[in-house]
């Protein structure tokens, strides 16, 4: 049975500024302040991007602006993000992690997932050893994590949301019932403010109320999102372990200038970046194997999901096609802030595999019309072409 181990930082960005502070000569650890991390007051990065336990007990909330939280915190420092820093933490954490356990899947720059099944016989028992790395990577790196284990990947991320800050947490098959069916159901993981609202709409008010839901009755609702949503109520989830390549890669992402709350619109602002993320894929002469979308809601969430391509390409339509696949799978009707795109596992020539109902010739002139527009990009800069789907565009124009 698969032992999986869900590895996340606590109140990241907040906590590396203060290792940071503390290593360089700062007398005060600003985790014990009343205290955020925030951008610019008067742009749109001027926003509360984590904050303090004391901050929070006054009432502070990610994702609020900065005035706001000002008037509930009358001494409150404000701290700017350093986004180099957060890199090498995070960058240090996942290496000391990959020191004992090879398989994690990087979710976001401060979680990641970890395939200890692999190692135990190394090791010995998962909890034991959560504890020795929990312990380890406050010893060594000065900040906190939680640990979830689970059997499977969902069930790792809800346990690792338990209780917060330092601490281990279990959902094994056997405590799913007696741990997470009391939770209200905007706890499941993936459950967006929308779909929770329709769902206590049906008298669904927790997760172990939608695990033991009609799913005929819930169809007509969700239609086919149906029986993923009564699994996930069940911890049933069949998702493994993706290794992800951090070195060798090629992404670009966007904060928007509002929020967005239609596929539609978001997919355009693929398309947009995916454009630029080939241009530069074109010009180092690398072909793509992995494509991944990464959309961040209002109130900072990030959720990415990537997939391995039959063949490595080039392609901009082919990589947008994959793209628009998977933020349909990541969206779930919240406001999105930012998008964005990844492309990895870069190789040198791409193997393809040519099938029966291509057409190799229309591909080629794809190809061909790639190099074009690239081409005329450099010499008259990034507006003056675009793909016929992004013309016109809302986004585009604003």
């Amino acid at each position: 049975m698969s032992i999986i181990m869900h590895i996340d930082v606590n109140n990241a960005f907040l906590s590396w500024t203060a290792v940071y502070m503390l290593k360089n000569g700062y007398q005060e650890d600003i985790r014990y302040q009343e205290a955020v991390i925030g951008g610019d007051e008067t742009a749109r990065r001027g926003i509360v991007l984590a904050k303090s336990m004391v901050a929070k007990a006054r009432g502070v909330k990610t994702a609020e602006t900065l005035r706001e939280a000002k008037r509930k915190c009358s001494d409150l420092h404000i701290y700017p993000p350093y986004y180099k820093l957060y890199k090498y933490m995070s960058n240090k954490l996942f290496e000391l992690i990959e020191n004992y356990i090879p398989d994690i899947e990087i979710l976001s720059i401060d979680e990641c997932f970890a395939d200890y099944g692999k190692v135990k016989n190394l090791y010995g028992d998962e909890i034991k050893f959560a504890y020795k790395l929990k312990k380890e990577i406050k010893d060594k790196l000065g900040f906190t994590v939680n640990i979830g284990i689970a059997n499977n990947k969902l069930c790792a991320k809800m346990a690792s949301d338990f209780i917060k800050p330092d601490r281990v947490h279990t959902l094994f098959e056997n405590e799913i019932e007696s741990k997470m069916y009391p939770l209200p159901i905007e706890k499941l993981f993936g459950v967006g403010k929308k779909t929770a609202i329709k769902l206590r709409e049906l008298n669904i008010n927790t997760i172990g109320d939608l695990a033991n839901a009609n799913e005929n009755f819930l169809h007509k609702y969700f239609k086919n999102q149906t029986k993923k949503l009564i699994d996930s109520a069940k911890g049933i989830s069949d998702s493994i372990i993706t290794i992800k390549n951090r070195d060798v890669s090629i992404s670009n992402s966007t904060t928007l200038p509002y929020n967005l709350n239609d596929i539609e619109d978001i997919n355009k602002v693929i398309l947009s970046l995916v454009e630029n993320v080939c241009i530069t894929l074109r010009k180092k002469r690398k072909y793509a194997s992995v494509v991944g979308v990464s959309l961040k809601d209002k109130f900072l969430k990030t959720k990415s999901h990537q997939r391995k391509l039959l063949n490595a390409t080039d392609n901009t339509d082919e990589i947008y096609n994959v793209c628009k696949l998977l933020a349909k799978e990541l969206y779930n009707d919240e406001s999105i802030r930012l998008v964005g795109v990844s492309l990895s596992k870069l190789t040198d020539y791409s193997n393809y595999q040519i099938s029966l109902f291509e057409d190799v010739k229309e591909k080629q002139k794809d190809s061909n019309l790639d190099k074009v527009i690239d081409d005329l990009k450099q010499l008259y800069g990034s507006k003056i072409i675009n793909k016929a789907s992004i013309i016109n565009s809302n986004i585009h124009k604003k």
